[in-house]
């Protein structure tokens, strides 16, 4: 195995959530066609990780899964949010792997910024 392919979920309205993802998170939507390539994140650790049932990290007991995006620079990034009007919570610590930011898009799901620290760095 070679990394993760793609991350696929269910939503209330897709078009108007791969939207947001594009025009917000940088996320481009699925191509329409296979000669068009998909978004490429940049080469960078990936934590893939079961949490416990009851696990709070997920903000809803019903939430089956949360998402977490590296970003080169999380004050510019969450200055970027904020200018969307999209509200982010900043971690007040800095912790030995980095800084870590929250959010949720529009259907609730939790999203989690991570600004990577030392040889982690993106």
């Amino acid at each position: 195995m070679t990394g993760i392919g793609g991350f696929f979920f269910r939503a209330s309205d897709p078009a108007a959530l791969s939207s947001w993802y594009e025009r917000v998170l940088g996320v481009t939507e699925p191509p329409a066609s296979y000669q068009v390539r998909s978004w490429e994140q940049a080469a960078g650790p990936t934590v893939f990780a079961a949490f416990p049932s009851d696990s709070s990290h997920f903000r809803r007991p019903e939430q089956q899964w949360a998402i977490n995006f590296r970003v080169h620079d999380l004050d510019a990034m969450v200055a970027q949010l904020g200018g969307h009007g999209i509200d982010v919570t900043v971690d007040p610590e800095t912790y030995p792997n980095g800084r870590f930011a929250d959010l949720a898009d529009p259907e609730g799901n939790p999203i989690q910024l991570w600004e990577p620290a030392g040889a982690d760095a993106v």
